[in-house]
């Protein structure tokens, strides 16, 4: 059997049991597969709070498995907030799985997780977000538990938002760190029994993305429900909408739809 066919079918004898773990917009405890390089394009359409219209973030991004415990991720930031598809940014990533159990139907991970952004465009809300909006930092930790065809994963960590150089300052009335926190419950709901790897497996889900600024106490809470699509154990396709429950900060652009498109290259590194 060919080594590319050999690694695909591996991945989904255990795909019944991990692909619910793929979330839209956190990350789980578990890594990218060894030898892997997973290729996304992460699309979101939000509705302006304060104005007509919707912005557009277009994100690429590259995730490379080293091992089963260590992945790295790039990703590019692009927006047409300024009425034309703009280069923003980027980042780099990297989540070390720290602690793993394993049972018949079940396991547990714990990861740590970094990343560091860079962005030019204007800073224009109270709420932080490197992924797209600010220069700055996060650091956390996330868990994740997988039981039969059920995940359930959470997350904390302290982010940091910079100036936005070369032209755009933080705001010194803003307060420029934060604590974030996520909990991500995921279900396989088709197949029922897994035959072949070239079946196409449908997760549904529901994230909770919340938010604290340290210096003030403003905060917000996010709900994204969200449907998956995995083909050919390699293909992934998601689509999600994020809906404001509470807020007390400025955000102007809380709502909107996330298309994301996402392709892994299994067994690379010989």
């Amino acid at each position: 059997m060919p080594k590319l066919l050999l690694s695909a079918l591996l991945f989904a004898l255990t795909l019944q049991s991990k692909a619910q773990e793929l979330f839209v917009v956190t990350d789980p405890a578990s890594n990218v597969p060894a030898n892997s390089l997973s290729v996304r394009l992460s699309n979101s359409l939000f509705k302006e709070a304060f104005a007509t219209g919707y912005n557009y973030h277009l994100m690429p991004e590259v995730t490379w498995g080293m091992n089963k415990n260590l992945m790295l991720r790039g990703t590019a930031f692009l927006s047409d907030r300024s009425n034309a598809l703009y280069a923003e940014g980027g980042s780099v990533y990297a989540k070390y799985r720290f602690f793993s159990t394993d049972d018949i139907n079940s396991h547990f991970r714990l990861a740590a997780y970094g990343r560091y952004s860079v962005n030019r465009a204007d800073i224009h809300q109270e709420q932080i977000e490197i992924m797209g909006h600010n220069t700055g930092y996060e650091v956390g930790f996330v868990a994740t538990k997988l039981i039969k065809k059920v995940a359930i994963s959470s997350s904390v960590s302290f982010e940091k938002a910079l100036d936005n150089q070369p032209d755009h300052p933080f705001p010194s009335q803003f307060g420029n760190h934060a604590t974030n926190y996520t909990f991500s419950l995921g279900k396989l709901m088709h197949p029922k029994v897994y035959t072949s790897y070239k079946q196409t497996n449908i997760n549904l889900m529901m994230e909770l993305v919340g938010q604290t600024i340290n210096t003030n106490g403003k905060s917000y809470l996010d709900v994204v429900p969200a449907v998956q699509f995995i083909i050919n154990s390699q293909a992934r396709i998601d689509v999600a909408y994020r809906h404001e429950v509470l807020s007390s900060m400025l955000r102007t652009a809380p709502n909107g739809f996330y298309l994301n498109l996402e392709y892994t290259f299994f067994n690379l590194a010989k």
